[in-house]
């Protein structure tokens, strides 16, 4: 079984903006954001974790905040938090979606 260290690390790195968020800022959305899509992206690191086919989870959250901080990027035109936020879930999106198009086409 091989750990999902990248999957981990991302979920980090989300939560943690959400508390710097709070910590800047005082803002309540942005922990709860935070630590909601923190939580789901560490839940899908668990799940590939545990196999390397079940990448749902992980695609959803990271394809997600894709969509969300990137229109939030075009709106600002601001790098930190969004632009950072939105293109390092755009790399994820990117890694999961090889390593669906690299799974054998009998299995599931």
């Amino acid at each position: 079984m091989s750990v999902d260290w990248l999957g981990y690390g991302y979920a980090t790195l989300i939560a943690s903006g959400g508390v710097v968020g709070y910590a800047k800022a005082g803002s309540v959305p942005s922990l709860a954001a935070g630590l909601l899509f923190g939580g789901l992206a560490g839940f899908g690191a668990y799940q590939i974790s545990n196999d390397p086919n079940n990448v749902w989870v992980s695609l959803g959250t990271s394809a997600a905040l894709t969509g969300i901080m990137g229109k939030r990027f075009y709106g600002s035109r601001k790098f930190m938090p969004a632009g950072l936020m939105a293109g390092v879930s755009l790399l994820m999106v990117g890694k999961l979606s090889l390593a669906l198009l690299q799974k054998p086409a009998g299995s599931s």
